[in-house]
């Protein structure tokens, strides 16, 4: 029973965020899934402080928490997660042109649901550093 909870909080922010739409037709550049996060960063056009101020901007302000280049159905995208008070706005920013491709509001309870998520992401990001010896490109790694 209670792996079979952990696995449901672990894989319900994937099954909403894939409910929620496709870039593939709107996005300017796209990138392979399986492309390392340094060579999407020399991929895009649109630098990352450029991309993490416009999805600032289009949430109202408050803080990035989270966030990065990533590929989204093909896209190469930046994807921020933006706190306020209500809970969090993650917006999606096209890499090359610096467009704004969509947004979604989470609440409290989604937010709290990709938290193990974010957790081991940051375990496997520091196991990466420490087997390597080289910097992890991770989002989720503590800074």
């Amino acid at each position: 029973m209670k792996r079979t909870l952990i696995t449901l909080l672990l894989a319900a922010p994937f099954a909403v965020s894939a409910a929620n739409g496709t870039f593939k037709d709107t996005c300017s550049m796209k990138a392979a899934k399986t492309a390392k996060k340094a060579d999407l960063e020399k991929m895009a056009t649109v630098k990352h402080g450029a991309a993490k101020k416009i999805a600032q901007d289009t949430a109202g302000g408050g803080q990035v928490v989270k966030g990065g280049i990533e590929t989204e159905d093909g896209c190469l995208i930046y994807s921020f997660h933006v706190k306020d008070p209500k809970g969090q706005t993650e917006v999606f920013v096209d890499a090359g042109n610096g467009k704004v491709l969509g947004t979604e509001k989470e609440g409290k309870f989604r937010a709290a649901m990709e938290k193990p998520v974010d957790k081991v992401k940051e375990i496997a990001g520091a196991t990466k550093e420490a087997v390597t010896g080289t910097p992890s490109t991770n989002q989720a790694a503590k800074k």
